[in-house]
């Protein structure tokens, strides 16, 4: 149930990063989230989109092994995983917070899956 519960809140987290690549890119939020000029948001707003779509398609995985219960062992380990590389390369390309904010919550959540 803890896994349960942490992979539910990775899994809120990515609503919560789709919402803002997808709807608030070059709005306030986004621009303040992201540190970003207005000027590059809106340059970038499709490529901001597509990630957000990325991240709605993990949102879809995990809720997806949720859903399966015991069954969803498999998916759930699958999509915690392209997490955390995400969350990786994102530290690695881009900004390190990005490893703490997207990829430790789903290594977190990994550990328990497996462990507990």
């Amino acid at each position: 149930m803890i896994a349960n519960i942490l992979i539910g809140l990775v899994a809120l987290l990515h609503v919560y990063f789709m919402y803002l690549e997808m709807v608030v890119w070059d709005k306030p939020l986004g621009l303040k989230t992201f540190r970003l000029t207005p000027e590059f948001a809106a340059a970038s707003k499709a490529l901001a989109l597509n990630q957000g779509l990325y991240n709605g398609f993990l949102v879809a995985g995990l809720a997806w092994g949720l859903w399966l219960g015991q069954a969803g062992f498999a998916i759930k380990v699958f999509f915690l995983g392209c997490v955390a590389v995400a969350g990786i390369v994102g530290a690695l390309t881009v900004n390190r917070r990005i490893f703490f904010v997207q990829g430790l919550p789903a290594i977190v959540a990994l550990a328990a899956l497996i462990l507990l």
